[in-house]
């Protein structure tokens, strides 16, 4: 027997039955160790922070770009 996949080729979704439900998992999968952030603390000048949020910055997206380009990433 073959095992039918759930997403054709037009990129639809069929019909979930019991075997998707039986084998299913909550959650998204985990993220690849090699592409997993490692966290830290970082000091930022007050005013610096209150622009940010001014304009609505993700601050970790912000700081990860910069350093990146500063170190030629």
């Amino acid at each position: 027997m073959t095992v039918k996949p759930y997403i054709g080729d037009d990129g639809e979704v069929r019909e979930l039955d019991e075997n998707f439900f039986a084998t299913a998992k909550r959650g998204r999968p985990p993220m690849p160790t090699a592409e997993k952030k490692v966290r830290t603390n970082v000091m930022i000048a007050p005013e610096i922070l209150s622009k940010a949020k001014e304009r609505g910055l993700n601050l970790s997206a912000t700081i990860d770009k910069l350093l990146r380009d500063e170190l030629s990433l």
